[in-house]
């Protein structure tokens, strides 16, 4: 659940001699639990908390109340507090990502760094683990209010919460009035933030494979396929840490109309879209900050993640009947391709493509009257056909070519002579 600024002591200023007391203790780690260990121990909600900081990021310290008295510690007060909350262990195993996160955070910021470990209380069985969160909240929130007599301030803390442990973020935000600085959840798929980032419309991320037999045992519901999609955000808000490329949202009512092109800009938050990351309020300067706008993106299936989004735009002579057009993108040897229905009663058609470069690297277009198996198909005229790259601070000029006439079966391209300036 909730990997809380709450286990440790806040002390103002750094501890000389930690290293050296530390030393004759092991590092602490996140628990494992076997069946037998749950049926044991189910009755007792253990909850343990772990801290990392930059002095020590590969030896984390345990803390538990009496420890904040007795031991020197490496939080430090004056410094912002990730607290990241795990969620739902189906065969009670440790998550491994979040030393991964934890490090993450750690490069990109002088931080404490605590993790809240209630795996004994989120294995096995489903249906009892919704019942232990609320609990894992309220002790979390004890542990918040001793860190603030120790200098402490709620607007310093950010809770990330993966699965069940963003419900844990939220109901901890919920105790303290809606006083903590920042809450990031993965894995929800209705709008509950002020932004939410839907990567590929929220559900079915590209990359993991599709089953059936997604939920097949009763107490293992989110195994199987479906754990790759639930995870991506997971996946992609590590790979936004490490600064690879910047990931941003476009708002919109629907995935629907964004793959349409019907959203384009973020005018809404004054042109500046909101990013995925640790960026105050996301990048947006505006105020009050909107709440609950839906943001949608593109990604890839591997990390970075990153895309480039490219609006296609087609005007279409007034068709006899119905057709379809295979449409290509390349730069070198990567390309994007995607399959068009053209019907008779439209004649302008827009679409969003997901490109591994940007607008100003393509170097061609290709179009291919693919035709149908069962009737003839005549010619395609296109009194144009535009690309533009989105969202543009600099509002490029599309790319645009006109008047062509594809015959069925019959590729048609054209190469684009265009030269970069990010400058």
């Amino acid at each position: 659940m909730i990997l809380l600024c709450v286990l440790m002591v806040c002390i103002t200023s750094p501890v000389a001699g930690v290293e050296e007391r530390q030393g004759d203790d092991e590092c602490a780690d996140i628990n494992n639990t076997t069946w037998r260990g749950y049926r044991q121990q189910r009755l007792k909600l253990q909850v343990q908390y772990l801290l990392l900081t930059r002095g020590n990021v590969d030896c984390a310290q345990t803390f538990n109340q009496e420890s904040l008295a007795k031991q020197p510690s490496y939080f430090n007060a004056s410094r912002p507090t990730k607290v990241i909350v795990h969620g739902y262990r189906a065969l009670g195993s440790k998550p491994s990502w979040v030393k991964e996160l934890a490090g993450a955070l750690l490069r990109a910021q002088d931080v404490n760094v605590l993790v809240v470990d209630w795996v004994y209380g989120a294995s096995f069985a489903y249906n009892l683990v919704v019942e232990n969160y609320k609990e894992v909240a309220l002790q979390i929130s004890v542990l918040i209010n001793q860190l603030q007599k120790h200098g402490c301030k709620l607007e310093s803390f950010h809770f990330i919460g993966i699965s069940l442990g963003a419900h844990v973020a939220g109901f901890v935000g919920t105790l303290f009035e809606g006083k903590i600085g920042r809450i990031t959840d993965f894995g929800i798929s209705i709008p509950v933030g002020h932004v939410d980032f839907f990567l590929n419309g929220g559900k079915d991320q590209t990359g993991c494979a599709r089953s059936r037999f997604a939920s097949i045992f009763v107490y293992f519901p989110v195994y199987g396929y479906v754990i790759c999609d639930h995870m991506r955000a997971l996946h992609v808000y590590m790979s936004t840490l490490n600064g690879s490329c910047l990931l941003k949202g476009i708002p919109c009512s629907s995935y629907e109309d964004f793959l349409k092109g019907h959203c384009v800009d973020c005018d809404v938050f004054r042109g500046t879209c909101p990013a995925i990351g640790l960026s105050g309020n996301s990048g947006i300067a505006i105020s009050p900050i909107p709440k609950e706008q839906k943001l949608f993106l593109l990604t890839t299936s591997s990390p970075p993640f990153c895309v480039h989004h490219i609006l296609l735009k087609l005007e279409v002579s007034p068709l006899g009947k119905s057709a379809e057009v295979e449409v290509t993108l390349r730069t070198e040897d990567l390309g994007t391709e995607q399959r068009l229905r053209l019907q008779t009663s439209t004649t302008v058609y827009r679409m969003v493509l997901a490109h591994p470069v940007a607008l100003c690297e393509i170097d061609s277009i290709k179009l291919k009257n693919t035709g149908a198996r069962f009737y003839r198909q005549g010619d395609i005229h296109f009194n144009s056909v535009c690309l533009s790259e989105f969202p543009s601070l600099r509002r490029e000029e599309p790319l645009c070519v006109n008047n062509i006439n594809i015959r069925r079966g019959a590729p048609w391209s054209h190469d684009f002579v265009q030269v970069c300036d990010f400058f």
